[in-house]
Protein backbone atom coordinates (compact mmCIF):
# COMPACT_ATOMS: atom_id res chain seq x y z
CA UNK A 1 0.00 0.00 0.00
CA UNK A 2 1.20 3.55 -0.82
CA UNK A 3 -0.32 6.64 1.47
CA UNK A 4 0.26 10.27 0.62
CA UNK A 5 0.65 13.01 3.10
CA UNK A 6 0.14 16.38 2.63
CA UNK A 7 2.32 18.73 4.17
CA UNK A 8 0.42 20.34 6.32
CA UNK A 9 -0.27 16.59 8.06
CA UNK A 10 3.76 16.66 8.00
CA UNK A 11 4.66 19.80 9.38
CA UNK A 12 2.20 18.39 12.77
CA UNK A 13 4.02 15.54 12.41
CA UNK A 14 7.58 17.09 12.61
CA UNK A 15 6.39 19.70 15.74
CA UNK A 16 4.36 17.93 17.48
CA UNK A 17 5.72 14.30 18.32
CA UNK A 18 3.10 11.74 19.73
CA UNK A 19 0.49 13.62 18.00
CA UNK A 20 -2.26 12.29 15.58
CA UNK A 21 -0.66 13.48 12.77
CA UNK A 22 2.91 11.69 13.98
CA UNK A 23 1.21 8.71 14.99
CA UNK A 24 -0.42 8.39 11.10
CA UNK A 25 2.77 9.18 9.66
CA UNK A 26 4.09 6.32 11.66
CA UNK A 27 1.21 3.92 10.77
CA UNK A 28 1.24 4.61 7.51
CA UNK A 29 5.40 3.82 7.26
CA UNK A 30 4.41 0.53 8.85
CA UNK A 31 1.35 -0.56 6.85
CA UNK A 32 3.16 -0.07 3.59
CA UNK A 33 5.00 2.99 1.75
CA UNK A 34 4.88 6.77 1.90
CA UNK A 35 5.22 8.10 -1.23
CA UNK A 36 6.77 11.65 -2.39
CA UNK A 37 7.75 13.69 -5.35
CA UNK A 38 10.86 16.08 -5.76
CA UNK A 39 7.92 18.59 -6.07
CA UNK A 40 6.22 17.40 -2.98
CA UNK A 41 9.78 17.30 -0.70
CA UNK A 42 10.36 20.84 -2.32
CA UNK A 43 7.10 22.33 -0.74
CA UNK A 44 8.03 20.34 2.35
CA UNK A 45 11.22 22.04 2.99
CA UNK A 46 10.25 25.45 1.99
CA UNK A 47 7.01 25.27 4.62
CA UNK A 48 9.21 24.13 6.97
CA UNK A 49 11.84 26.65 6.86
CA UNK A 50 9.72 29.41 7.33
CA UNK A 51 10.32 32.13 10.19
CA UNK A 52 6.29 31.08 11.69
CA UNK A 53 7.62 28.17 12.73
CA UNK A 54 10.81 29.17 14.56
CA UNK A 55 9.54 28.90 18.04
CA UNK A 56 8.59 25.23 17.09
CA UNK A 57 12.08 23.65 16.32
CA UNK A 58 15.15 23.60 17.75
CA UNK A 59 18.54 24.03 15.57
CA UNK A 60 18.49 20.70 13.84
CA UNK A 61 15.09 19.71 14.29
CA UNK A 62 13.85 20.77 10.38
CA UNK A 63 17.29 19.30 8.82
CA UNK A 64 16.68 15.93 10.81
CA UNK A 65 12.35 15.51 10.06
CA UNK A 66 13.35 16.13 6.56
CA UNK A 67 16.08 13.16 6.37
CA UNK A 68 13.69 11.36 7.83
CA UNK A 69 11.00 12.26 5.60
CA UNK A 70 13.52 11.52 2.78
CA UNK A 71 14.96 8.31 3.85
CA UNK A 72 11.62 6.79 4.74
CA UNK A 73 9.58 7.76 1.15
CA UNK A 74 9.47 6.27 -1.91
CA UNK A 75 10.10 9.14 -4.28
CA UNK A 76 8.30 8.48 -7.96
CA UNK A 77 8.17 10.36 -11.00
CA UNK A 78 4.78 11.65 -11.13
CA UNK A 79 2.96 11.30 -14.51
CA UNK A 80 -0.07 12.27 -14.23
CA UNK A 81 -1.53 16.24 -14.07
CA UNK A 82 -4.41 17.01 -12.83
CA UNK A 83 -6.66 20.56 -11.93
CA UNK A 84 -9.27 19.73 -9.45
CA UNK A 85 -8.46 21.85 -6.77
CA UNK A 86 -9.75 24.37 -5.43
CA UNK A 87 -6.10 25.45 -4.54
CA UNK A 88 -3.85 24.70 -7.59
CA UNK A 89 -0.88 23.89 -5.67
CA UNK A 90 -2.71 20.92 -4.20
CA UNK A 91 -3.17 18.90 -7.10
CA UNK A 92 0.18 17.82 -6.65
CA UNK A 93 -0.91 15.73 -4.29
CA UNK A 94 -3.71 14.19 -6.32
CA UNK A 95 -0.86 13.82 -9.17
CA UNK A 96 1.32 12.50 -7.02
CA UNK A 97 -1.24 9.56 -5.59
CA UNK A 98 -2.72 8.63 -8.95
CA UNK A 99 1.05 8.21 -10.49
CA UNK A 100 2.50 6.31 -7.14
CA UNK A 101 -1.26 4.24 -7.02
CA UNK A 102 -1.71 5.51 -3.69
CA UNK A 103 -4.50 3.85 -1.63
CA UNK A 104 -4.79 7.09 0.74
CA UNK A 105 -3.82 10.56 0.82
CA UNK A 106 -3.96 11.66 4.27
CA UNK A 107 -4.63 15.61 4.94
CA UNK A 108 -6.73 17.96 6.77
CA UNK A 109 -6.72 20.17 4.32
CA UNK A 110 -10.78 20.86 3.35
CA UNK A 111 -9.78 21.12 0.03
CA UNK A 112 -8.31 17.82 -0.66
CA UNK A 113 -10.88 16.29 1.50
CA UNK A 114 -13.63 17.77 -0.04
CA UNK A 115 -12.69 15.48 -3.33
CA UNK A 116 -12.40 12.18 -1.09
CA UNK A 117 -12.41 9.81 -2.91
CA UNK A 118 -10.65 10.92 -6.11
CA UNK A 119 -10.58 8.35 -8.71
CA UNK A 120 -10.75 5.46 -5.54
CA UNK A 121 -8.19 7.04 -3.59
CA UNK A 122 -9.10 7.80 -0.30
CA UNK A 123 -8.55 11.44 0.79
CA UNK A 124 -9.06 11.41 4.62
CA UNK A 125 -8.04 12.83 8.07
CA UNK A 126 -4.91 11.48 10.39
CA UNK A 127 -7.38 10.63 12.79
CA UNK A 128 -9.79 8.83 10.39
CA UNK A 129 -6.62 7.23 8.83
CA UNK A 130 -5.72 6.07 12.58
CA UNK A 131 -9.02 4.75 13.61
CA UNK A 132 -9.50 2.70 9.81
CA UNK A 133 -6.11 1.13 10.60
CA UNK A 134 -6.19 -0.06 14.35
Amino acid sequence: MNFVIDTNVLISAAIFKGSVQDKAFDKARDLGSIISSELVYAELKEVINRNKFDRYFKAGDRSKFLARYKAESKFIVVTHRVSKCIDPNDDMFLELALSGKATAIISSDPDLLILNPFQSISIITPKDFIEQHH
